[in-house]
């Protein structure tokens, strides 16, 4: 349990997202709903219902986050790869057939 504490006060200094900050992201959302549901059980207070909503869709909206991150970070260490030759003819079959209209600027180039 320790070593969870010690890589946590580690990532704050390391930049990005580590698996322990994202873990205990996790666990502080989770605690937080669980607070929260059991509020809304033991009160029946209207504020309590909005509040675990807001808390769901902020955790939601975290995880998502976190996973375009993921995916992010795996298209920058592609794109840091080695350039094969089918890479380099698929980038240039795709320059030669751009659809877009020229700019005035590309038309007086040509």
């Amino acid at each position: 349990m320790s070593q969870f504490f010690n890589d946590l006060w580690d990532s704050i200094f390391t930049p990005g997202t580590t698996p322990t900050l994202v873990r205990a992201t996790h666990y502080s959302f989770a605690a937080l709903l669980i607070t929260l549901v059991v509020l809304c059980i033991t009160t029946y207070n209207k504020h309590f219902y909005f509040l675990t909503g807001i808390a769901g869709c902020l955790w939601a909206t975290l995880t998502w986050f976190i996973g375009e991150l993921d995916k992010m970070k795996e298209e920058m260490a592609k794109q840091n790869a080695p350039v094969t030759e089918e890479v380099e003819d698929n980038v240039i079959d795709r320059e030669e057939t751009t659809d877009e209209p020229k700019t005035e600027e590309q038309k007086k180039d040509d």
